[in-house]
């Protein structure tokens, strides 16, 4: 009896191994499979980001050893008046050109849908400028809205007042608006589909109760495609937050003119930009990414927590 113990103990202790070898041989192929993206991700992402944690607390020029300094750049970003700057300039492109880019991408949808004839051409035309480059994009702005360019011109035909554009500072934040407006085709496309995607059936019932233009659009389109405008302000808040290529090259690309006119065009990427990699204060420009990170998280938490409120799903899931 024994000896049967013994033996059946065995066996079992043979097929716990042979099972083990079987899931580690497992897990080595996936593993096998997943170490490209795992390298990328650990060499790429997660370690710059906790170097970057480390620098913001540390004295670093990129030529010498980082020298540990505590909370001193964070004292120093609330007494820095470009940081001010740059954070209102882009709180500017959040508060003001995000809806306004969000309710023309609705309004160019909302045409659209309405478009019997030539509607795939018609889309194709509002689509292609997403597909310029920002550089080249901003660069033709530029020139369209020089004092000397047509659109001034034009203006002076009509004998309307040319503003300077991107030389003077009331009217550089505007340019780059109308800028924005330009490419919203990525969004628009979003808005099309889901603007076709609204039930026929409750613009009929909308009609039948009597309901005018106004009325359905309000009662009807808007909580229906509430779900994709919770989804373009969200990402158009994390972009605005971002906002860097488009104001570097409206402002001149010139180190000593970035943020021209009179700062009106210093976003806070390009004050960031500006003290880690031509001021070489990386530990300062480190504890500026840091905040920016906390405005969007905090930023994007409020906008979570707020859509319950005005964002509808179909089937009533939240």
């Amino acid at each position: 009896m024994g000896d049967l113990t013994i033996m059946g103990g065995q066996a079992a202790e043979r097929q716990k191994r042979r099972f083990t070898r079987k899931h580690l041989r497992y897990y080595g192929v996936v593993l096998a499979f997943l170490s490209p993206w795992l390298i990328g991700f650990l060499t790429f992402y997660l370690y710059p980001t906790l170097a970057s944690l480390y620098f913001s607390f540390t004295h670093y020029d990129l030529l010498t050893s980082p020298r540990w300094v505590g909370l001193a750049n964070y004292r120093f970003m609330f007494t820095d008046p470009q940081f001010w700057q740059s954070l209102r300039n882009t709180l500017w492109m959040v508060v003001f050109a995000t809806p306004i880019q969000i309710a023309f991408a609705i309004g160019c949808a909302l045409v659209l849908t309405r478009v019997k004839r030539g509607a795939g051409v018609f889309r194709t035309i509002f689509f292609v400028p997403t597909m310029v480059p920002a550089v080249a994009a901003t660069l033709g702005f530029v020139f369209l809205l020089n004092p000397e360019g047509p659109i001034d011109r034009v203006l002076a035909l009509l004998h309307v007042p040319q503003p300077l554009w991107f030389q003077q500072p009331f009217w550089a934040k505007p340019g780059l608006l109308l800028l924005g407006m330009w490419g919203i085709g990525n969004t628009m496309i979003i808005f099309l589909a889901a603007l076709l995607d609204v039930p026929k059936e409750l613009y009929e019932a909308a009609d039948i109760e009597g309901a005018g233009p106004w009325q359905r659009f309000r009662n009807v389109t808007l909580p229906m495609i509430s779900p994709v405008i919770f989804f373009a302000l969200v990402t158009g808040v994390i972009y605005g937050f971002q906002y860097f290529t488009e104001g570097y090259v409206a402002s001149g690309g010139d180190p000593n003119t970035l943020g021209s006119p009179q700062g009106s065009l210093l976003f806070y990427g390009i004050w960031l930009y500006q003290q880690g990699f031509q001021y070489f204060h990386m530990g300062y420009a480190s504890a500026m990414a840091w905040v920016l990170f906390l405005i969007i998280m905090v930023t994007t938490l409020l906008l979570i927590r707020s859509s319950s409120r005005w964002v509808h799903y179909q089937g009533g899931f939240q």
